[in-house]
C-alpha cells in the first residue's frame, strides 16, 4: 500500500521538529528511565521499569509512524499553488454562513495539521470535502452535526 500523504510545506516542518524531537530528547530520556528502573534491582515487580518501557514503545512507534509519514508525504506549498482560483488541498478559503451571515477562513490541510483553534480543516472533514473544486461566488452545502448549512464562498487564496 504506497498511497501519499497530503502534507502543507508547514504541516511537513512541524513533523520533522516532532521526529527530531523524539529522536534527539525523547529517546535518551527513555533509555535513561529504563537503566534508571533496572538499577533498581528485581524487573518482575518494578513499575518504574514497566512505566519506562511503555513509554519507549510508544516513542519508537511514534517515530516509526513519522517516518512513514514523511517518506510518503506529498508536501505542497500553497504559495506555488496555480489552481486558478480553484479550492485545493492547501488553499486558504473565506466563507461566508449563508443563514446567519457569519464569516470565516479555512485552510485546507492534511489529517495530522488539522487544528479547528487555527482555522485548518483536514482535507477528509466534511467542509473540506464540499469545497474541493469549487470557485469564489459558488454556495455549498456543507452536512454539519447540526444539520446541512449553506455557505458562499468570498475568495480562495494560495497562502
Amino acid at each position: 500500500m504506497n498511497t501519499s500523504v497530503p502534507l502543507t510545506k508547514f504541516g511537513a516542518e512541524l513533523l520533522k521538529e516532532e521526529l527530531h524531537q523524539l529522536k534527539t530528547k525523547e529517546r535518551r530520556i527513555v533509555i535513561d528511565a529504563i537503566s534508571e528502573a533496572r538499577s533498581h534491582g528485581d524487573l518482575s515487580e518494578n513499575a518504574e521499569y514497566d512505566a519506562a518501557k511503555e513509554r519507549q514503545a510508544f516513542v519508537e512507534g511514534r517515530i516509526a509512524e513519522l517516518e512513514g509519514k514523511l517518506g510518503a508525504a506529498q508536501i505542497i506549498d500553497p504559495v506555488t499553488l496555480d489552481a486558478e482560483g480553484r479550492v485545493v488541498f492547501a488553499a486558504t478559503v473565506d466563507l461566508e454562513d449563508l443563514e446567519n451571515g457569519q464569516k470565516v477562513t479555512y485552510q485546507i490541510v492534511g489529517m495530522d495539521e488539522a487544528d479547528l483553534k487555527l482555522s485548518k480543516v483536514s482535507v477528509t472533514s466534511p467542509i473540506a470535502r464540499a469545497l474541493i473544486g469549487k470557485y469564489a461566488g459558488d454556495v455549498v452545502e456543507v452536512q454539519a452535526p447540526s444539520g446541512p448549512r449553506e455557505y458562499e464562498i468570498l475568495e480562495v487564496k494560495y497562502i
